[in-house]
């Protein structure tokens, strides 16, 4: 049995402690982005912006080849990722840097976060910016939640750091900023795949996920979108394969 305020993640596969509800929780956007891109056998893979591990460690159980590197920020938050990671078996292949992805260079390679050190990078930057939402009363979710002007770009300014040539990028985003990580990655990542996230057939995106390839010159994809809801309120086929850890989101349109 799952211990105490542990979530079921992968159809019951993978255990996770998190922090109380009203702080920030992994959810639907983990598990896209978790399932976006298969990795290479012996790749490693980095988690930037961790929380409790959710993404890393999802991919850690789904790969056996792969060795992940969860990046938090938040002590109490790298402490939930390494708990998690121990509590799951995957503690010889997962490792946690404490560090700031916003830090300057030299104090961001000195915690751990070494130029070349992914070959495929996954992240769920901040989706806010100051004074265009209200933030959460909870400092950690706030925090999880919310840029300083800029920083988007500073943020994938580490990621592609921390990608070998030609290593992947994954990212999930709201989808009206769509523009701002275009601009993001302009000039560091080739071809682009952008896939659009429905809540349901009829509605609007509200999330998108992007993928590309440092220093690639390929052109940008646009490829058939996710929808997660029937029209009934039920899961997809698709959306509830993801859930349950079967298939993968790849870049090609189809699903593994």
């Amino acid at each position: 049995m799952p211990e105490a305020g542990a979530d079921l993640w992968l159809g019951g596969r993978l255990r996770l402690t998190q922090p109380p509800r009203g702080a920030h929780r992994a959810g639907t956007d983990a598990v896209l982005l978790a399932a976006l891109l298969p990795p290479e056998p012996g790749a490693v893979v980095c988690d930037v912006g961790a929380s409790s591990g959710a993404v890393g460690l999802a991919v850690a159980l789904r790969s056996p080849g792969c060795r992940v590197v969860l990046v938090e920020r938040d002590p109490e938050l790298a402490a939930y990722a390494r708990r998690n990671a121990e509590a799951n078996g995957l503690s010889d292949r997962t490792t946690v840097i404490e560090a700031d992805v916003l830090a300057p260079g030299l104090r961001r390679h000195a915690d751990g976060l070494t130029p070349g050190l992914a070959d495929l990078v996954l992240t769920n930057p901040p989706y806010f910016e100051p004074g265009r939402h209200r933030p959460s009363p909870v400092a950690a979710k706030a925090g999880a939640h919310t840029f300083s002007d800029g920083g988007l770009a500073d943020w994938m300014r580490c990621c592609v750091d921390l990608l070998r040539p030609q290593g992947r990028i994954g990212l999930i985003h709201r989808a009206d900023h769509l523009a701002a990580c275009l601009d993001a990655l302009r000039g560091r990542f080739g071809a682009l795949a952008i896939r659009p996230v429905h809540a349901k057939p009829d509605q609007p995106a509200i999330r998108i996920l992007v993928s590309g390839v440092k220093g690639s010159r390929a052109p940008l994809r646009l490829l058939p979108p996710v929808i997660l809801h029937t029209d009934d309120g039920q899961f997809t086929p698709h959306a509830a394969a993801l859930n349950e850890g079967r298939g993968w989101v790849d870049t090609s349109g189809e699903s593994a």
